[in-house]
């Protein structure tokens, strides 16, 4: 499986998992349709899912466009029925959803929003975790609790370490400067902070990140209990 990441409205990123043997494809958090389009229609691919990780209108916009053009299903939580429309396959937490070639297990992260699921590509040690996890960050609480957060950035900590980490939004480099002013000895931050610059001055993302890396310099995995966690997600509210 190959994944293109595809740039949408302001900063979010969706994403285009392929399967080469046969051209068939899925897209992750499609926040408008044009861009996906146009990748799609350039590169001969079909538009076998729509993949989401929650109702935000930045998650979901171009789904109904794609879902009219090209008979794709949207595959979303079974608890958000009723805020994305026209779900077709619902998911539930800790199920295995398998589709064609496509396998993943889902995972129920609540905190930005009490529905919000992330998609885990295990044969290729993927994920797709929307606004729950960025790189040197994680989601505003919307809609549940910091322990409801804390418990939900806690599922991806026990992932194997080499997993890539694909999130909603170009956030990282602003992250980055909440990250180094709480944890200014740490030289892994550092030499992150100088890759992120780096690919950004050459108008790359900086997604994927590495599960390995975000648990070295990332503050809010790097928290060890609920209390201190708190803490921090309130201090980067009012960043």
């Amino acid at each position: 499986m190959k994944t293109e990441i595809i740039k949408c409205l302001q900063d979010n990123y969706s994403y285009i998992i392929i399967d080469e043997s046969n051209n068939n494809a899925c897209v992750v958090d499609p926040g408008e349709s044009f861009p996906i389009i146009d990748f799609l229609e350039s590169n001969g691919l079909k538009l076998k899912y729509i993949l989401n990780t929650h109702h935000h209108y930045d998650h979901i916009n171009g789904n109904l466009e794609l879902k009219n053009k090209y008979g794709s299903k949207i595959v979303a939580f079974e608890e958000d029925k009723n805020r994305i429309p026209k779900i077709d396959i619902f998911v539930r937490d800790n199920e295995i959803w398998k589709a064609d070639n496509f396998e993943a297990k889902i995972y129920h992260t609540p905190g930005h929003t009490s529905g919000h699921i992330a998609f885990h590509f295990f044969n290729e040690k993927k994920i797709f975790t929307g606004d729950t996890l960025f790189s040197l960050g994680c989601g505003r609480i919307f809609e549940g609790t910091f322990k409801e957060m804390f418990n939900s950035l806690s599922k991806f900590k026990k992932l194997p370490k080499e997993t890539e980490i694909y999130c909603g939004h170009e956030y990282t480099l602003q992250n980055s400067d909440f990250c180094i002013k709480h944890d200014p000895k740490n030289p892994k931050l550092k030499n992150k902070i100088k890759n992120i610059k780096k690919k950004l001055n050459d108008n790359l993302p900086t997604v994927p990140t590495v599960l390995s890396e975000e648990l070295e310099c990332n503050i809010f995995l790097r928290a060890k209990n609920l209390q201190t966690f708190t803490k921090l997600r309130e201090l980067k509210d009012n960043f």
